[in-house]
């Protein structure tokens, strides 16, 4: 019998949501390696709950099990909760009787999964890997929903320490992400640092397909900003907005935003305000994804001063593949500014700098095209060298196995 390795993941492939694209690629990097992947994951959309994913499916040699009320939209903190606690009590006791287990992964869709998956290799006695994508419950207070002293918060921090405590390894996205989560362990860990990658079907994209995506949107002669991914208040945008309004008198320059999230709403009511110069777009399909990226002439990345080392600017690896470059929101000291600044592939502008997000733009916007092109030749470079899909992916498995 094959050794089964247990993945536990609210989201999962062909979701769009980007935890669940890294998941997929390793589950399917450590089927090829021989082993028997089983997928405990959610039967319903992440985003939206009216999309409905077969309960039972083989994809790529992974074994995938959909579990029932598992989500329910992001619509309130509770309904979330709702939703992933279901989910996790699911995982859990299938978890547990699953046959030849010899080791666990979990991430962080939902927060709490790595206490999930401790009870799970506890009880098995096989070792655990918590791939840490966002620290929680850091995230919740740093935006105010909750203060460190609510009884939740200090449920949440036990629970970190339990699972750092008996997890066999530890796998964060960035240095700042890697020492925070060495502060909530109860004594000294290993952790070991690994970014993620964009996805492996994006990258030069043909002329002919961004022509397409760009034509089919009304974005033909425009130079197009582009903000793509989630539009989570951890990664504000209202310097880029605010940018935005005071270059409305300039027919050359559009904004294009993709996709969804709770910040979306102040796109939109910038929107409705009458801004002519913005367009929303809701998340591309997985197969349109590499055409939808490849219409931009620069993307738009942010992340908040606060959330350094607690979330990871995971857009930036899909727009540095399609090679693009960079407009970064966010301070230099984080793992998107270093490298931005790095690798000479854009722009770092801090938040509320919106006379600086202005000239960047328009010197982006008027720059020859062959240095811009130079910029975003580097960032393909990077993706292709640095960040590698196939080498980030490995490294990700040869943590795992044990």
């Amino acid at each position: 019998m094959s050794r089964t390795l247990l993945v536990i993941c609210q989201v999962y492939e062909p979701d769009p949501a980007a935890v669940g694209q890294q998941v997929a690629d390793v589950a399917r990097e450590m089927a090829r390696r021989g082993w028997r992947v089983v997928v405990y994951t959610s039967a319903r959309g992440y985003e939206d709950p009216a999309i409905r994913y077969p309960q039972r499916e083989e994809r790529d040699g992974v074994t995938i099990r959909r579990l029932p009320l598992s989500s329910f939209g992001k619509r309130s903190l509770a309904v979330r909760l709702l939703g992933q606690t279901l989910f996790m009590a699911q995982a859990m006791f299938r978890g547990v009787w699953t046959r030849g287990l010899e080791a666990v992964l979990v991430s962080t869709s939902p927060p709490f999964a790595g206490f999930g998956g401790a009870i799970v290799a506890v009880i098995r006695r096989v070792p655990l890997t918590w791939w840490v994508m966002d620290v929680n419950p850091d995230q919740i207070t740093v935006t105010g929903r909750l203060t460190d002293r609510s009884l939740f918060v200090r449920l949440f921090k036990w629970m970190n320490r339990f699972t750092l405590a008996r997890a066999a390894n530890v796998v964060t996205l960035d240095c700042f992400m890697a020492e925070r989560v060495r502060g909530q362990a109860a004594g000294p860990i290993t952790v070991d640092v690994v970014p993620p990658w964009a996805k492996t079907d994006v990258g030069r994209v043909p002329p002919q397909d961004a022509a397409g995506f760009r034509q089919a949107h009304g974005l033909d002669d425009a130079f197009v900003v582009m903000y793509s991914g989630n539009h989570a208040i951890q990664h504000p945008l209202t310097t880029l907005l605010d940018a935005a309004a005071r270059l409305e008198s300039d027919p050359r320059i559009v904004f294009v935003f993709v996709g969804g999230g709770a910040g979306k709403a102040a796109v939109e009511a910038r929107i409705a305000a009458g801004a002519r110069n913005l367009r929303s777009l809701p998340f591309q399909l997985l197969d349109s994804l590499r055409s939808s990226l490849g219409a931009a002439d620069v993307h738009a990345v942010s992340m908040g001063d606060e959330v350094v080392g607690i979330v990871h600017p995971c857009k930036i690896y899909g727009a540095m593949a399609v090679g693009r470059p960079i407009l970064f929101f966010g301070p230099e000291r984080s793992h998107g500014g270093e490298i931005v600044c790095g690798h000479s592939i854009g722009w770092t502008i801090p938040h509320g700098d919106v006379d600086g997000a202005v000239r960047a733009i328009v010197a982006a916007a008027t720059m020859e095209p062959a240095a811009l092109a130079l910029m975003g030749e580097n960032a393909a470079e990077a993706v292709a060298t640095e960040f590698s899909p196939d080498r980030l992916r490995g490294r990700v498995c040869d943590v795992i196995e044990p």
